[in-house]
């Protein structure tokens, strides 16, 4: 092992050493990563355990608006889970390492499901600001992937991909959304590296490679996360139309006022889902 893969297994042991003492008796089934303007799930986990990133190694502070800077565990729709408020985006200077050292420290803690979301620009020509799209897919053309280099000590070499958001987590956040009367859309998810918004000319690039919306996160996560073994399913909250659709300048400012006007709907679903999720060690689909 190299050593900077060295230094990485040492930062992941770190991390999770720390929140893992923080935790005390506690046992997180499932991690909730809350994207932009997502935080308010965290003021919903009951008996909850706050951990400042600055208690753990490794962890750097947010600089977005809409992250916050802490870990929330506790209990959630009847389940004990961990959630992150505040992501680690590459655009920010962090290495794919960095940016996925929390989901390999959720999995040094043994939590075997992941459950993502973001917000993000629609290029699907139907989808309107507010839209909720189940991630069947993604496209990552960030050119990162965290898992070059070195075998981490429980991580696969070549992860299987294939179904990278688990067939059996959509059927239950569909059958949730259905239930609760929530429009889901279903689609593939973009992740470029940003920080700036796309083109007009990459939107079109984008629709025709497939891609049905945009954004700056989530696909590296999720590739940390089938290296270990996890489940996956992602939503992300269409926030506004992507360049050359919408008639209006993008800003940040509109990506959080839309997370906020949608916020009930995306909570209810994520309330369902983690509900219905099999008990540990029971069989799965």
């Amino acid at each position: 092992m190299t050593d900077s893969a060295g230094d990485l297994v040492r930062m992941i042991a770190d991390a999770s050493a720390a929140i893992r003492a923080r935790l005390a008796s506690r046992r997180p089934e499932t991690a909730i990563v809350l994207g932009s303007g997502m935080g308010f799930l965290a003021s919903q986990v009951t008996d909850a355990v706050r951990i400042p990133y600055r208690d753990i190694p490794g962890f750097p502070l947010p600089t977005v608006e809409g992250h916050g800077g802490e870990l929330v565990a506790g209990r959630f729709a009847g389940r004990e889970i961990i959630a992150q408020s505040g992501r680690f985006h590459m655009y920010e200077g962090h290495s794919a390492e960095v940016s996925t050292l929390a989901v390999r420290a959720f999995g040094e803690l043994g939590v075997r499901t992941l459950i993502l979301t973001n917000a993000a620009g629609g290029i699907r020509r139907n989808f309107t600001a507010g839209t909720l799209m189940l991630l069947s897919d993604h496209l990552n053309l960030t050119a990162r992937n965290p898992l070059v280099g070195a075998v981490l000590p429980g991580e696969e070499r070549f992860p299987d991909m294939s179904d990278p958001y688990d067939a059996a987590l959509r059927g239950i956040a569909r059958e949730v959304a259905r239930e609760r009367g929530i429009m889901l859309a279903e689609g593939v998810y973009a992740a470029l590296l940003g920080p700036t918004y796309e083109t007009p000319s990459e939107v079109r690039m984008l629709e025709r490679l497939g891609a049905d919306a945009v954004g700056m996160s989530t696909a590296i996560e999720v590739i940390a996360a089938r290296a270990r073994g996890m489940r996956c399913l992602a939503i992300s909250t269409i926030t506004n139309l992507a360049a050359g659709i919408s008639p209006v300048p993008l800003s940040h400012a509109e990506v959080m006022e839309t997370a906020n006007r949608v916020k009930g709907e995306l909570g209810s679903l994520i309330e369902g889902i983690v509900e219905r999720l099999p008990q540990p060690g029971a069989a799965t689909a």
